[in-house]
């Protein structure tokens, strides 16, 4: 592994601007039901590559995710720990709306 691409946890405002995008807060519910990195092309559908990747980068300097390279293989894992630490029960009640919204 080369390692992950980590920005620190954002000021809540910007957490919470990142995350209010449907399409970021289906990538956090994705990566925090599977509990683990996930490949990029597993997290969406229905866009194009760019705009996922512009969805990575928003989440990325919010530090709400980290991207992992493994050789060739990019993924995104959820920053659960570092998000827990400095606003506790915040994604596990997002991810909790968003899969009773599902």
């Amino acid at each position: 592994m080369e390692g992950p691409d980590e920005f620190p946890v954002a000021p809540l405002n910007q957490v919470l601007t990142a995350i209010s995008d449907p399409i970021r807060l289906e990538m956090v519910r994705r990566l925090s039901v599977a509990g683990d990195k996930i490949q990029c092309s597993g997290l969406y559908e229905g866009i194009s590559r760019s705009t996922g990747t512009h969805h990575f980068k928003v989440l990325r300097e919010a530090g709400v995710i980290s991207r992992v390279v493994e050789g060739h293989v990019v993924s995104q894992r959820l920053n659960e720990l570092a998000l827990e630490q400095r606003f506790p029960g915040l994604i596990p009640s997002l991810v909790a709306a968003a899969n009773a919204e599902n």
